[in-house]
């Protein structure tokens, strides 16, 4: 890793690719306008073309369901949305549900108001609420409009996968629509809207290895679509205005092509994050990592050691030359609550460190992990024994 450091922080945002980076040079050399008619216009439209195809394969549909945006927020606020058209015709969705553990782009429900949302809640190990989930779609008055339930495949924080699936099914029979939030999945698990029964998902950019500032919006066909959040010059069919982003685009496309072979590299990574969580166990016996129980994200650990805070044990390992998150990197500066921990009954005052690894990853940076571990552990432990001396 680059000056000595270890980056243990994929989640928040994966290092640019080479090859992404390549794509947005050669890109920032064309002149030409995609919307444009002339050889130069239609040079950069390939390039626009050819990365909603790399996209589309990533995500399992055709080119035509890949809209872009500015990122995977943009797109949820596109999606979550009461006001949608079937053709020409209105289409209302008068109640989103969401988890209790959402990503805030979710989370907050777009542009429906407060009192159009309902927060489900979710079991011990972070998981939606099955029969809750069934509970409140009985409850809801279709002849208001009909329902969607807004879901992350995987969480941001725990790397803990839901039921999608069986989520999609429950809305399904009540004439309701899925919206999945990919953005954590991609390039760690096989996309598909089809085998998850959704209407639409959310991908970003900057999590597979891509820029930041780019992300899709994937829908399940063309004919049921929302209104539009961002009207302009009829670029992406209409569905979203603005000059696109080429530059942006390119690198997206680049590295959603790498992000669809990775997926081999699952089993490497789970075994690193496997030989880590043994190791700290080994080292602090009363480590807590939350949701280890249940299907996670091959590459994420979130853990918690009792009588250290995680901002102090972010701080301490940032000393140690490694960088975790002390949650979700959601705002710039911001340390707080973990929203997810709280849902999850778990100590949200005491707070959570989350590694994410990447395939780059070795066991070397694993062991050198550990090393700084012991020596944050070993202050923690001083420092316990000298309160309870005290």
């Amino acid at each position: 890793m680059a000056n000595g450091r270890l980056y243990f922080d994929y989640n928040a945002t994966a290092p640019l690719l080479p090859a992404a980076q390549s794509a947005m040079v050669d890109a920032m050399a064309l002149p030409g306008n995609p919307s444009s008619v002339h050889a130069e216009g239609r040079r950069s439209r390939a390039v626009v073309s050819k990365a909603r195809e790399s996209v589309a394969r990533l995500c399992g549909v055709p080119a035509a369901q890949i809209v872009f945006c500015s990122g995977a927020t943009e797109a949820a606020n596109h999606v979550l949305t009461p006001d949608f058209r079937m053709g020409r015709s209105p289409v209302r969705v008068s109640r989103l549900f969401v988890s209790a553990v959402e990503h805030p782009a979710i989370l907050e429900g777009g542009r429906f108001s407060a009192g159009q949302i309902t927060v489900l809640p979710v079991d011990s190990d972070g998981r939606l609420d099955l029969t809750a989930l069934a509970e409140a779609l009985a409850g809801h008055d279709q002849a208001s409009g009909q329902a969607m339930l807004g879901l992350q495949l995987a969480n941001n924080e725990t790397g803990v996968i839901q039921p999608v699936r069986t989520a999609s099914d429950i809305v399904k029979a009540h004439h309701g629509l899925v919206v999945v939030d990919a953005v954590q999945g991609a390039g760690r698990l096989t996309l598909s809207l089809e085998e998850f029964g959704a209407d639409f998902m959310i991908v970003s950019g900057h999590k597979i290895g891509g820029p930041k500032g780019i992300g899709a919006l994937v829908c399940a066909g063309e004919i049921l679509m929302p209104v539009p959040l961002v009207r302009g010059g009829g670029q992406e069919k209409g569905h979203r205005g603005g000059t696109e982003n080429l530059v942006c685009i390119a690198g997206f496309g680049a590295a959603a092509e790498i992000a669809r072979e990775a997926l081999s590299d699952a089993k490497h990574i789970e075994g690193l994050r496997d030989r880590l969580e043994a190791g700290m166990r080994d080292l602090a016996s009363d480590v807590i990592v939350h949701g280890d129980s249940v299907d996670r994200l091959a590459n994420t650990s979130f853990f918690s050691l009792p009588g250290l805070k995680a901002e102090t044990a972010q701080i301490a390992f940032d000393v140690e030359g490694v960088a975790v998150s002390a949650g979700a990197a959601c705002s710039s500066g911001k340390i707080g609550q973990s929203h997810v921990l709280s849902a999850m009954g778990a100590d949200a005052a005491l707070g959570a460190i989350r590694v994410s690894l990447g395939r780059e990853h070795t066991q070397n940076d694993v062991e050198r992990f550990l090393q700084a571990f012991n020596v944050i552990n070993t202050r923690r432990l001083a420092r316990n024994k000298a309160a309870v001396a005290a």
